[in-house]
C-alpha cells in the first residue's frame, strides 16, 4: 500500500484534568476581654527649690554713668544712683540691691496610682468546617 491508499487510523487520546476544591476550616476562636487593674505606688525623685534673698548694701562710690545690672554667680546686682550737687554735678552709687537665688534640694515621695490594662483570652468554641462557595 502506498501513502495515499493507506487507511487513516485514528487513536483516541484521553486526558485527565485536576480540580481543586477549597474548604474553609475555622480551627480556633478566642474571646478577648480586658480589665483595668490599679496599684498604688510611691513616685520618688529629687526636687530643687529656690528662694530669693534680697540684700541692700551701702556703697557710696562715684561713677560717670549708671552701671548696668550685672551677675555675680547666683546673685544679680542692681546699682541705685543719685545725683549730688558738689561744685559740679557728680553721680554716686549710693546702694546696691543684691538678689540671690538660694537653692535647696530635697528628696520627695508622692503616692500615685498606676493603671494597667490586662487581657483575658478564652477558647470557648469547637472547630467547625464550612465549604467555601468561591472555590
Amino acid at each position: 500500500m502506498s501513502g495515499a491508499d493507506e487507511p487513516e487510523i485514528r487513536v483516541p487520546l484521553i486526558a485527565e484534568e485536576a480540580s481543586i476544591d477549597k474548604v474553609e476550616v475555622v480551627s480556633d476562636r478566642v474571646r478577648v476581654s480586658t480589665s483595668t487593674e490599679a496599684r498604688d505606688v510611691v513616685a520618688e525623685d529629687m526636687l530643687e527649690t529656690g528662694a530669693l534673698r534680697v540684700e541692700r548694701v551701702a556703697v557710696e562710690r562715684q561713677v560717670d554713668t549708671p552701671p548696668p545690672p550685672r551677675e555675680e554667680g547666683d546673685t544679680t546686682v542692681i546699682s541705685l544712683v543719685e545725683e549730688r550737687l558738689v561744685v559740679e554735678k557728680r553721680l554716686f552709687v549710693i546702694e546696691e540691691v543684691r538678689v540671690t537665688l538660694d537653692r535647696r534640694r530635697e528628696h520627695v515621695a508622692v503616692p500615685v496610682t498606676l493603671r494597667a490594662t490586662r487581657a483575658t483570652i478564652e477558647h470557648p468554641f469547637e472547630p467547625t468546617t464550612r465549604r467555601n462557595p468561591h472555590g
